[in-house]
């Protein structure tokens, strides 16, 4: 696949869960309602998934003043436990096709996560998303302590 162009926001975290888990965080709605949102006081209300390639995946997210921020994409590429790909286009900017893709390693039962989103379409979104995704991050790690 061609990487799209633009900026790029690139994350490595690594969690204390085996790959197993942590990929399924990314692919189970009922656990992506739990930790896909920006921050602890944010929600995330809808989480959809249909887990093949060409499938689609789609979250809501919800700020704490009710706002919403939606966003999905398809899958180009998945190998559980190892890689997940997918296109990403938020609702408020649907021209901006974006790619992320995640690489998941498991090393003692640890798994480092190698997150890259590619084809942001401006440096002030880039920098949002940057934010935005290590929030993320956060709530994972929270969500995958409390499982």
């Amino acid at each position: 696949m061609i990487e799209p162009a633009g900026y790029v926001v690139r994350i490595e975290r690594t969690f204390e869960a085996p790959a197993e888990q942590v990929f399924d965080a990314w692919t189970s709605p009922e656990v992506m309602r739990r930790w896909f949102h920006v921050a602890p006081d944010w929600a995330t209300p809808e989480a959809e998934v249909d887990l093949r390639v060409g499938g689609t995946v789609r979250v809501v997210m919800r700020r704490p003043d009710g706002t919403e921020i939606g966003a999905g994409g398809e899958y180009t590429e998945i190998d559980r436990p190892h890689r997940l790909v997918m296109t990403w286009t938020f609702d408020d900017d649907p021209d901006n096709l974006q790619l992320i893709e995640l690489s998941f390693t498991e090393s003692e039962g640890s798994t480092s996560v190698v997150m890259i989103n590619s084809g942001i379409s401006t440096d002030e979104r880039r920098g949002a998303q940057h934010d935005g995704w290590h929030g993320c991050f956060d709530e994972l790690e929270r969500a995958l302590a409390a499982s």
